[in-house]
C-alpha cells in the first residue's frame, strides 16, 4: 500500500519556509527560486487540504495548523539527517549502538573504552543514554548496559555488577564528626533518586529502623546529579562509591555510614537474541565481563 506521504521536496521547502516565515529566505536557502518554493507550499497545502500559511502584501505568516505541522516536520527531518549522516560516517565499518545508563556509562564505561578500541580497533562503540528498559525491536540499538533483576524479554544477560551505594554528603555537612549515625542521617534531607524510589527505605530497614521520612526529599534521574546536589549541601544521598571515585578521592563528598545497601539487582549487559552471534558484539561482551570481574576483585 502507498503511504501518505507528501514529497520530500515539499517538506523540506516547508521547513524553510516556516522556519524563515518567508518564502524569498528560503528561496535563497535552497538556491531555488521564490517561485519554486510557492509551488511545492501550494502542492503541500493541497495534499493536505489545510492552509499552512496566510498571505498578505506584507508577505506570509504560519496558521496554527501550520506552526503544529512545522514543528512535526522540523523534527522528522532532523531525524532523517542524523540517520544519514550517521550511516555515511559508518562507511561499513563495525559499529555497536550500545544503551547505557549515563552515570555508569560516563564514570566507569567510557574510562576504560580505551582499552577495547585498542584491542579492537576494527570495532566502534557509540554510546546512547537510556535509564530504562526499553524494546530493542523498536530501536538500533544492538546492546544495552542497565541496572535491573536481568529480567528482559528475547534478550541475553550477562551481569557485571552490583551497586551497594552508601550514605554520602559534603564534609561541611559531616563537620568534624568520623561518621554519623542512622538517626543523624534520618534528621538531614533525603536525595532520592528517580529510579530508585526505595533505597533509603530499604537502607533504613537494614537498620532496624522505621523512618516516616524516608520517601521525601527532592528527587533526581541520575546519580550525577545526586553527588551534584550532595556536594552543594542540600543533602545526604545514597551512591555507589565506584560512581564518585574522584569526587571522594578530592573530598568533594564524603562517605557518612560505612553501612552499605545490598540489593539484589545489579548492572547486566543484555544483549537481544537477534544479535548474539555477532562477533564484535561477543568480542565486547568478553572484554567487558573481563573488566567487570578485574573491578570486582580490586574492590
Amino acid at each position: 500500500m502507498r503511504r501518505k506521504i507528501p514529497s520530500t521536496t515539499a517538506l523540506v521547502s516547508f521547513e524553510a519556509a516556516a522556519r524563515h516565515e518567508s518564502f524569498t529566505k528560503a528561496a535563497q536557502e535552497l538556491s531555488i527560486t521564490q517561485g519554486a518554493i510557492c509551488r511545492q507550499i501550494a502542492s503541500l497545502e493541497e495534499f493536505l487540504s489545510v492552509e499552512l500559511f496566510r498571505r498578505s502584501r506584507r508577505g506570509v505568516k504560519l496558521t496554527e495548523a501550520g506552526l503544529s505541522y512545522s514543528r512535526r516536520v522540523a523534527a522528522q527531518l532532523d531525524a532523517v539527517e542524523r540517520d544519514t549522516l550517521s550511516v555515511m560516517g559508518q562507511q561499513g565499518a563495525n559499529t555497536i549502538e550500545l544503551a547505557v545508563v549515563p552515570t555508569f556509562g560516563t564514570q566507569w564505561l567510557i574510562p576504560r573504552l580505551k582499552d577495547f578500541q585498542r584491542q579492537h580497533p576494527e570495532v566502534t562503540v557509540n554510546l546512547t543514554n537510556r535509564t530504562r528498559p526499553f524494546l530493542f525491536a523498536d530501536t538500533e540499538f544492538d546492546a544495552a548496559i542497565y541496572f535491573g533483576d536481568a529480567e528482559w524479554s528475547g534478550t541475553e544477560s550477562h551481569r557485571l555488577m552490583g551497586e551497594n551505594p552508601v550514605p554520602v554528603c559534603s564534609p561541611r555537612i559531616l563537620g568534624k564528626r568520623a561518621r554519623l549515625t542512622p538517626h543523624e542521617i534520618a534528621e538531614l534531607p533525603l536525595l532520592q533518586q528517580t529510579t530508585r524510589p526505595y533505597a533509603w527505605r530499604q537502607w533504613f530497614n537494614a537498620q532496624q529502623l522505621n523512618i516516616p521520612r524516608d520517601m521525601t526529599g527532592p528527587r533526581y534521574e541520575l546519580f550525577s546529579m545526586l553527588s551534584q546536589a550532595a556536594m552543594h549541601d542540600m543533602g545526604i544521598a545514597l551512591i555507589p562509591p565506584f560512581l564518585i571515585q574522584r569526587e571522594l578521592e578530592e573530598r568533594q563528598l564524603v562517605v557518612a555510614s560505612p553501612k552499605a545497601l545490598t540489593s539484589l539487582k545489579a548492572y547486566y549487559l543484555m544483549i537481544p537474541d537477534r544479535k548474539v552471534e555477532s562477533a564484535s558484539l561477543h568480542a565486547f561482551k568478553d572484554w567487558l565481563v573481563d573488566q567487570s570481574k578485574r573491578f570486582n576483585s580490586s574492590i
